[in-house]
């Protein structure tokens, strides 16, 4: 009597292990089917912006269906949206993997201003993207519902990296770590967001290997000047 009951039991353990594979199999093809739908989406809004990006270019460019974009996104917009915080969020990934050494509170600032401009670099998408954004006003992002966690971490660490420069008189103490995260960014962004434009208008090419390797070093020595301490500044010939 007892051989039918140890099976009885036996087989709903089996059934669940089972059930909890699947579940887990479901959740990795949802899981793939949705990081595909957002690629894709990342590159057709690039190339084409908000506006002329269309559902079944994503779709199919994700090898997906366009039914599946309404399920885990549900809307263009959201999709859109789900872009930009994709974006955000692997930025500030990437920067909250700096290792600085706040011992050398000067190679630590060279360190964030070079990994900021090669992000931009390696990331054309992410300049591509805000600035589409910012055409449309910031009104997509603005309805992000976690867009008060893209805080970035670099602004957090350039306040330490700030603070141990000023007490080893290397930096004026001045400046904030917002401002000189913002001339970063700006230095950074203006220059590979309008390289085109800019090439035009000077008459020669200034996104060459070269020419971005002379302004990468163009940045640090800016940024240092600026936080320099007024002793320390050379004076105009």
């Amino acid at each position: 009597m007892s051989v039918p009951v140890v099976a009885r039991a036996a087989a709903p353990a089996r059934r669940n292990a089972q059930t909890g594979r699947r579940t887990g199999i479901r959740a990795a093809a949802a899981q793939a089917t949705r990081d595909a739908i957002l690629r894709a989406a990342t590159r057709i809004f690039a190339k084409h912006g908000f506006d002329g990006g269309r559902v079944e270019q994503i779709s199919k460019a994700a090898k997906s269906y366009d039914r599946m974009i309404y399920y885990y996104f549900g809307s263009k917009e959201g999709l859109y949206i789900a872009v930009l915080e994709e974006l955000y969020r692997k930025f500030n990934e990437a920067e909250s993997r700096l290792a600085l050494d706040l011992e050398r509170p000067d190679k630590a600032l060279e360190e964030v201003i070079r990994f900021t401009w090669n992000y931009y670099r390696r990331n054309p998408e992410f300049i591509t993207l805000l600035n589409t954004e910012n055409l449309h006003r910031g009104r997509h992002i603005a309805k992000s519902p976690s867009v008060g966690q893209h805080s970035s971490p670099a602004v957090r660490l350039l306040g330490e990296v700030l603070e141990r420069g000023v007490a080893r008189g290397l930096f004026r103490g001045t400046a904030t770590a917002r401002d000189v995260y913002l001339l970063i960014a700006a230095m950074g962004y203006f220059y590979l967001s309008n390289r085109y434009t800019l090439s035009a208008f000077l008459g020669e090419r200034i996104d060459t290997p070269e020419e971005l390797a002379h302004w990468e070093a163009f940045i640090v020595d800016t940024v240092r000047r600026a936080l320099a301490p007024p002793d320390v500044l050379t004076p105009a010939s």
